[in-house]
């Protein structure tokens, strides 16, 4: 396992540490009080490569290894939660998929743009019924001629209204369940696509999550990504990635609330003294720092087991999510107390990340979900 950054994760991780300072701390309130997509600030990280970071070189990407694409989506969160999982699901649940089960003609259509961030990516697997069962899922894709016709409903797809290119999943055989499930690329401007509903949601506020429409929409033959049947194993295969940017999300929000806690404890006088001089405030300040730091490295070493490549790393990224998201959850809820009533305004930081942690321990499986993968991988 590696614990210490080298020299070049180093500099990644100072290079993006001072770009979110810059240009997305001072517009995260804002644009999470608006409900307003991040635009022109992921315009400005496709100029630095954070949404190609782990594209290869040769298709327009910055190649980086997985703790270094970790460490971007952390420092991008640690400012905004909302900027944060747009970097995640572009480059592991969109990016990924196309890299490793694309053809080439896929890969040089479709990597450049996204890694220039032309287009954003969305991840299109949940429906109103199947969210942790992909099981039952019943958007369908029919072949007809050198066509594939998809009707169906997904829900709560982050990017959704703001996606141009979208990893689609459809059920191509109902007759084999999960192994008749396939994967496609499609591009919002095909006919028979329209946007549904934008949800209005307690927090990451500035991701508009959406549903999607499919209605008759027909997609060219070669859009279909890998082979029919092998939609499943590449969602699964994609979601063990997510959840490693997932979890490095939730490490950013906790170590935000801590930054946020260590600060206000200093500034704020109760009964002549700073409260961090209390040794109740320390003791949460102690004990969101140590879970905090344990979550890191569980997030290393997940993205360390990933970049090894010898073999599934669903565990590792699993434990990672799992300890990282309720840990940013413990921490938020730390943060507003040490901050008071005046934490449970919105004139504080700690307000917005109390709601931006919980979605954490939810998407790309919830916490219980996490808990499966974990003792099925020990118990089988």
């Amino acid at each position: 396992m590696q614990l210490e950054l080298n020299e070049q994760q180093k500099m990644i991780q100072k290079m993006v540490k001072e770009f979110a300072e810059k240009e997305v701390a001072p517009i995260a309130a804002e644009l999470d009080k608006k409900g307003e997509y991040p635009t022109k600030t992921l315009e400005k990280m496709a100029k630095l490569g954070f949404l190609g970071a782990i594209v290869p070189t040769e298709y327009g990407g910055a190649g980086l290894d997985t703790i270094s694409y970790a460490t971007i989506v952390e420092e991008i969160s640690r400012k905004c939660a909302s900027t944060g999982v747009i970097t995640s699901v572009h480059n592991s649940l969109v990016c990924w998929p196309i890299i490793h089960y694309g053809t080439e003609e896929q890969k040089k259509k479709y990597l450049p743009i996204l890694a220039k961030g032309e287009k954003i990516g969305a991840f299109a697997a949940t429906e109103p019924n199947a969210g942790s069962d992909l099981g039952a899922m019943q958007t369908t894709a029919k072949l007809k001629s050198n066509k594939y016709i998809i009707n169906g409903d997904k829900t709560f797809i982050t990017s959704g209204s703001e996606a141009g290119i979208i990893i689609v999943f459809a059920v191509t055989d109902k007759s084999a369940g999960p192994k008749g499930i396939s994967a496609f690329i499609v591009e919002s401007d095909m006919k028979g696509f329209k946007v549904g509903s934008i949800f209005d949601k307690m927090g990451i506020n500035a991701n508009l999550v959406s549903e999607l429409i499919f209605e008759d929409m027909e997609i060219p033959k070669e859009n279909l990504l890998g082979k029919e049947g092998d939609g499943f194993k590449i969602a699964l295969g994609a979601l063990d990635g997510g959840r490693i940017g997932i979890a490095a999300q939730a490490v950013g929000i906790a170590q935000a609330c801590l930054d946020e806690s260590i600060e206000y404890s200093k500034q704020r006088q109760q009964f002549g003294r700073p409260i961090a001089k209390f040794q109740a405030i320390q003791w949460m300040i102690a004990d969101m720092a140590t879970s905090i730091e344990a979550a890191r490295y569980l997030v290393y070493n997940a993205a360390y087991t990933k970049d090894k490549g010898e073999g599934r790393f669903s565990k590792e990224a699993a434990m990672a999510k799992l300890f990282a998201s309720e840990t940013a959850m413990d921490a938020a809820i730390k943060a507003v107390q040490i901050h008071g009533g005046y934490g449970y305004t919105k004139e504080y930081t700690v307000e917005r990340l109390f709601r931006d942690a919980k979605i954490t321990e939810i998407y790309e499986g919830t916490s219980e979900i996490q808990r499966l993968v974990i003792s099925g991988s020990l118990l089988r």
